[in-house]
């Protein structure tokens, strides 16, 4: 398990470009991103609530669904969907929330819930929302567009970072949207 690519974004722009590190602040975010602070970032968030606690302040997603967007014929890498850390094998999705990951030698992020894809992911590439989204056997919806976290212990992640998973103490609550 490793990272993959770090990516951040000064301005709001729905991509975000890959860089050789990023630094994590702890309480706020990924250093230089327009999404770091202690309260929401989200403009929708913010019209809603500016005061609400920034639950998403690092986005994580799994370079295997990259793989698979490819097997259906779109083309996304890493930043393009607007996550800060593409990560390589773990599977984030059945990651239980509060769960701790530690990035590289010091940095940790503790896991708040699912990212909900919206339609700027098919303003991106037409078909990738519908293509991120999912249905369980029971036809519940089943987000793939990875998962959000906030920064409990900052330090710098670069790609080629190990990742280490600390599950929480059971019983473990399943991810929900942030």
């Amino acid at each position: 398990m490793h990272v993959a690519a770090v990516s951040r974004n000064a301005t709001y722009s729905f991509s975000k470009p890959n860089r050789e590190s990023i630094t994590l602040v702890a309480g706020l975010g990924v250093d230089g991103d327009v999404h770091m602070g202690e309260t929401v970032k989200h403009r929708s968030r913010v019209a809603r609530d500016p005061n609400q606690p920034n639950l998403r302040q690092v986005h994580l997603m799994h370079s295997e669904l990259h793989a698979e967007l490819a097997d259906a014929g779109y083309t996304v890498g890493p930043g393009d969907l607007g996550e800060n850390i593409t990560t390589s094998g773990i599977d984030l999705l059945d990651l239980p929330t509060g769960t701790l990951l530690h990035l590289g030698a010091n940095a940790v992020v503790r896991v708040t819930g699912l990212r909900n894809p919206c339609v700027q992911i098919d303003r991106f590439q037409k078909g990738v929302l519908p293509a991120v989204l999912d249905r369980d056997e029971n036809g519940d919806v089943v987000r793939k567009a990875g998962i959000m976290s906030v920064v409990v212990t900052g330090g710098e992640v670069r790609p080629g970072d190990e990742i280490r998973v600390e599950l929480p103490a059971q019983p473990h609550e399943r991810l929900e949207p942030v």
